[in-house]
């Protein structure tokens, strides 16, 4: 039996059915991207990278825990050491991740972008590095460019809620034809599993809304404030990455007794669960408010 090419023009395309369709309508569709972890600092910069992996590993968790499982030194993830050396690590790591998307999204994007046809892996990797990094310096690569070469419509940032949203107000008066639009992502305000992180949380969002918090509703109202600003600056999705969903009976007066209990700086052990469900169903409550849709995907699963 002949073997098929690796990355032909029916890749995964299994049966004429999905080859007609994607060939004949789906193909030249624009993206739209409403969950992404791209940087909007570095799309209002319009961004050049010095070198494939700043491109691909400064900030791609996917990537990061492919290599942490395959026994990679952290240093060589998200530690000091040189670009090229991170790269080597990674391009070793790529083929033990054969029929994991992260394979055949690494070598599709070498095809499409890079005119790339090789294989990735700790052999070819000096070249590969070498012949992308160069063209990440050219003008036509730079961050707006390429998101204009991969036909991208709309993209939906992911942002907390206590950011400033400064670079998608620059994008936007500096008439960039792609909307970037903010995704209000509240994990942070809803963590308080650490009663340190959580206040240092609150401090913030006191500076952000200039809000003094001294109870729960004032805690809401602040979140309130910042949605009612997400909102004003474009944003219509929220974006909450649980790691499960919670179904607890509560009160207010529970809430509110959680809740001074941390703000109290101490642990709450197993009733952290009923102050996250008041969170989760007061956004959805501000949504709904707001036209904002909700997502809400199990933890590291993209929408």
């Amino acid at each position: 039996m002949k073997m098929k090419k690796f990355l032909d023009e029916n890749f995964l395309l299994g049966t004429e059915a999905a080859q007609r369709l994607y060939h004949e309508y789906a193909k030249e569709m624009p993206v739209i991207d409403y969950h992404c972890h791209l940087s909007p600092g570095q799309i209002a910069a319009d961004l050049r990278f010095e070198n494939l992996t700043q491109a691909w590993l400064y900030g791609d968790h996917y990537k990061w825990r492919a290599m942490r499982t395959n026994g990679v030194e952290e240093g060589f993830i998200t530690g000091d050491k040189p670009d090229w050396d991170k790269f080597q690590k990674w391009a070793e790591t790529v083929p033990y991740t054969l029929r994991n998307p992260l394979y055949h999204w690494t070598h599709l994007e070498l095809r499409r972008y890079f005119d790339v046809p090789d294989i990735l892996n700790g052999r070819t990797a000096k070249k590969i590095y070498d012949v992308c990094s160069a063209q990440l310096q050219t003008k036509e690569y730079s961050v707006r460019n390429l998101l204009r070469k991969m036909n991208v419509q709309t993209i939906c940032t992911t942002d907390d809620p206590v950011d400033t949203l400064e670079h998608h107000r620059q994008l936007k008066q500096d008439g960039f034809e792609i909307p970037i639009l903010p995704a209000f992502r509240p994990d942070n305000a809803m963590n308080v599993d650490n009663p340190v992180t959580f206040n240092g949380y609150i401090r913030r969002l006191e500076a952000a809304t200039n809000v003094a918090i001294s109870n729960f509703n004032d805690y809401l109202f602040a979140l309130e404030n910042r949605h009612d600003f997400f909102a004003a600056m474009g944003c219509t999705v929220s974006d909450h990455g649980l790691e499960e969903m919670y179904a607890e009976e509560f009160t207010g007066w529970e809430v509110e007794t959680i809740f001074n209990k941390v703000r109290a700086g101490k642990e709450l052990n197993d009733m952290a669960q009923e102050v996250q469900i008041c969170h989760a169903g007061a956004f959805c409550r501000m949504g709904l408010g707001e036209g904002v849709g909700a997502a809400v995907p199990p933890r590291g699963v993209a929408q």
